[in-house]
């Protein structure tokens, strides 16, 4: 009797999308992040015989509404949040925009200025999405996704070479505060607000690594204090907490924030380099175990928790 020979199967090995996935380059970056080229239609692939059809090209999917716009001044990389009709709440979209530009540094920046586009600095996370995606994973897989953006969004802006600049407008709240928090420089206008009404809502602090950051800069008693009663907290307290180091009238923003930059931007650059990477350091060893990094799950399970209960009300009673 013939026995076939086994013919081993060769593995298959995972293609790892370039990130952000399957997107073309957007023309609002000030450098390029790694993109596949694209197969020229008339070339044919290595080691395709002669005559071949040449493999298609891959087709982008079409862009997303952009909700970050980016403006690149010499050494100065301005980043706005640009969804004023929404208070630029953060979406996870917003979010794989801010780390396409974060997470691939240009050595030749010094300066990164982040803003919000109209009235508002940023009304904290879009809530509308966070319970949409409760609908579609009751399990909370992507909370937990959208937490981990967070905290990799917020550390590339503590932990950047670049010295980080918050402007802040209006009203910074939840995951706003913890943006304009995760920068090294904060200038606000007069007309600053800053709140945390998360727990009023239902929700644990735990966006961004915030609260470790909140008790290091401001400390632990008054940070409780503004936690648990949820409370605004104006520019001028805002300032003598250090939420703020400065703060100027809304017209003059542009220009306290340029007072900052002038000086930074003729600093060497390996000794500012360094000089980040210190401070950086110092204020990491002050957290001693840091548990921001169960921000998404924590913020995950509570939601879910709290979906899951939701889900038993709405039920008829047995009979």
């Amino acid at each position: 009797m013939n026995v076939s020979p086994q013919v081993p199967q060769v593995p298959q090995v995972p293609q790892v999308p370039q990130y952000p996935p399957h997107a073309a380059q957007p023309s609002y970056l000030p450098y390029p992040y790694p993109h596949p080229e694209p197969v020229a239609s008339n070339a044919s692939p290595p080691g395709a015989s002669p005559g071949a059809s040449p493999a298609p090209e891959p087709v982008p999917a079409p862009a997303a509404a952009r909700t970050v716009r980016t403006e690149r001044q010499g050494p100065v990389l301005h980043i706005e949040l640009d969804s004023p009709a929404t208070g630029n709440a953060v979406t996870s979209a917003m979010l794989d925009e801010l780390l396409a530009v974060l997470a691939v540094p240009d050595p030749a920046v010094r300066v990164i200025v982040l803003s919000g586009a109209g009235r508002d600095f940023c009304l904290g996370g879009d809530r509308d999405e966070l319970f949409a995606g409760l609908d579609q994973d009751p399990t909370g897989g992507g909370i937990r996704s959208y937490g981990e953006k967070a905290r990799r969004v917020c550390d590339a802006l503590t932990n950047s070479s670049a010295v980080t600049v918050a402007r802040v407008q209006g009203r910074a709240t939840g995951a706003g505060f913890a943006l304009a928090l995760a920068c090294d420089l904060r200038v606000g206008a007069d007309n600053a607000v800053f709140r945390l009404p998360e727990l009023a809502l239902g929700l644990p602090v735990a966006w961004g690594g915030l609260l470790p950051r909140l008790l290091h800069e401001v400390g632990a008693a008054r940070v409780r204090e503004i936690i648990l009663t949820s409370r605004p907290v104006g520019a001028v307290e805002a300032r003598e907490l250090a939420i703020l180091q400065r703060v100027v009238p809304e017209q003059d923003l542009d220009g306290a924030v340029a007072e900052w930059v002038r000086p930074v931007t003729r600093r060497p650059e390996a000794a500012l380099r360094v000089t980040k990477t210190l401070l950086a350091s110092h204020a990491a060893a002050t957290r001693l175990a840091d548990a921001s990094v169960l921000d998404a799950e924590l913020m995950a399970s509570v939601l879910a928790a709290a979906h899951y209960t939701r889900g038993l009300a709405a039920q008829p009673p047995a009979h």
